[in-house]
């Protein structure tokens, strides 16, 4: 009975998922390089969750929030913050107009379907919270009106890795919010060659829309249906466990270095985002593979470092990697 449902939800995600290589080709008429930027996008749209994306300047990322608005025709906003940002300026506020006597709403632009969080460690606590708080309820109070946000509602905010001056660091509550967190490296030779003949011609290359929102809903809604298994669901718990228990997976080295693992939060989007990579590689079940190919970007900044493992040059790459191959694979 199983065998015939896999291969009908099959056929029906590589129906569904066609536009996937259609939106890569869109994508890569103006990205060079960058193949895990784009599809950790792809998972994030397509599982709902919002991005943290963490690298140097000029690594294309507003370029590729604002190419991928363009191409789903959707509306996109940037925000730069910066420490004199005020709760107000993203969210919107209360403005008195006397032709009419009374207080009008001013909308914020957070009010869209791709927001671009540019430098989101630049702004102070107050700022930050009311962008996560607009991510995780996906509404706005201004006044005593509350506004619902539209969906898609994606966000991507960017920090530049943290060593440098003036900037706030994200509470670990307020990083868990972020499904994903992809750190972005520089392109090779070849990739900077053809970024630099992009950038010298007469025209830059420009996207074409060819999805709606209403098309990423819809695939939203199939990207649930692709089947995972309970060995799978397993598989996954135990990689989360393995986060916060590091001595029942055979990780004693590690006991002191974590002082904290991965939330629920973690399992949840652990799953969803399996889901969306099996469904961007059109494929209706999650296989391990899948997993272990996301794991780094869910769980990188859901693990929290000891003193000890600072001292001794332990990163969270490392405990990942060596979570991945302790867990038993299903």
């Amino acid at each position: 009975m199983i065998h015939t449902d896999i291969k009908e939800l099959n056929e029906k995600i590589q129906r569904e998922s066609a536009f996937v290589d259609i939106l890569r080709l869109e994508m890569n008429k103006v990205i060079v390089g960058q193949k895990h930027m784009v599809d950790r996008l792809m998972i994030g749209l397509l599982s709902n969750g919002h991005i943290l994306l963490e690298g140097v300047p000029g690594l294309a990322k507003t370029l590729a929030i604002k190419s991928l608005a363009n191409i789903i025709d959707a509306r996109f906003s940037r925000i730069q913050f910066t420490p004199d940002l005020l709760p107000a300026d993203l969210l919107g506020t209360l403005i008195y107009s006397q032709k009419k006597e009374e207080f009008i709403v001013r909308k914020g632009p957070i009010f869209a379907n791709f927001i671009l969080a540019d430098e989101i460690n630049r702004s102070p606590a107050k700022v930050q919270s009311a962008l996560l708080e607009a991510m995780q309820e996906r509404q706005v109070t201004i006044g005593d009106t509350t506004y619902k946000l539209d969906e898609p509602f994606l966000v991507l905010a960017t920090q530049n890795p943290i060593e440098q001056e003036g900037t706030y660091p994200l509470p670990e509550a307020q990083i868990d919010r972020f499904m994903l967190k992809v750190v972005i490296s520089y392109p090779d030779k070849e990739e900077e060659k053809m970024i630099l003949r992009q950038n010298i011609q007469n025209e830059f290359p420009k996207t074409s829309t060819i999805l709606k929102p209403a098309d990423i809903m819809n695939a939203r809604a199939v990207v649930r249906e692709v089947y995972l298994d309970e060995k799978i669901e397993n598989y996954i718990t135990d990689i989360v466990f393995a986060s916060r228990y590091p001595e029942k997976y055979k990780l004693e080295r590690f006991t002191g270095m974590i002082s904290y693992g991965g939330s629920p939060r973690a399992s949840i989007n652990l799953a969803l985002a399996s889901k969306a990579y099996a469904f961007i590689k059109r494929r209706g079940y999650v296989i391990p593979e899948d997993v272990r190919a996301i794991a780094h970007d869910v769980m990188r900044h859901r693990i929290g470092l000891s003193y000890e493992a600072e001292a001794e040059n332990i990163t969270t790459e490392e405990i990942i990697n060596a979570i991945l191959n302790a867990v038993e694979v299903p």
